[in-house]
């Protein structure tokens, strides 16, 4: 199984790569670009076949070293 997990922050937390992103693009001429947010993605390869246990071990990783749940947010997926 491949777990993908991505890491954004949380709604109200400062995103100042984002907002160089946001400035760049607008410097450039995007003007309909609105925002931009910035994040991370991790790719898990698990030796496993149970998903859900597979997903509450990813849960945990990510409580504990992926994503800073204080300031951050993480979306889990799991595909076969």
């Amino acid at each position: 199984m491949t777990a993908t997990i991505t890491v954004t922050f949380k709604e109200g937390v400062l995103d100042p790569e984002g907002k160089t992103v946001f400035n760049a693009l607008q410097n450039l001429g995007y003007d309909s670009f609105k925002s931009v947010s910035t994040g991370k993605i991790f790719k898990i390869d698990v030796d496993a076949t149970d998903k859900s246990r597979v997903r509450e071990e990813i849960d945990e990783a990510c409580r504990k070293l992926l994503a800073n749940p204080v300031i951050e947010k993480y979306l889990i997926e799991v595909s076969e």
